[in-house]
């Protein structure tokens, strides 16, 4: 049996129910019209998350490059 590729991209992606405040709402909107070109509210909050998880890596890399040369 053969895929399309747009079958594969969603079984590779899981679905979560997010609840957040309206106010929440309104600012990613808010963030997402200063941008050119359309966002998805989907994609700006993708990115956020992306962007939170690099600094976390990048933090937790530089905590654990002082612990070894403690």
């Amino acid at each position: 049996m053969l895929s399309d590729s747009k079958t594969s991209t969603v079984r590779a992606l899981d679905r979560i129910n997010l609840r957040l405040p309206v106010e929440t709402f309104e600012a990613i909107d808010e963030s997402r019209a200063l941008r050119p070109g359309s966002v998805s509210r989907n994609t700006w909050i993708t990115e956020a998350i992306e962007e939170k998880l690099a600094r976390d890596r990048a933090s937790g890399a530089h905590q654990e490059g002082q612990r070894r040369n403690a």
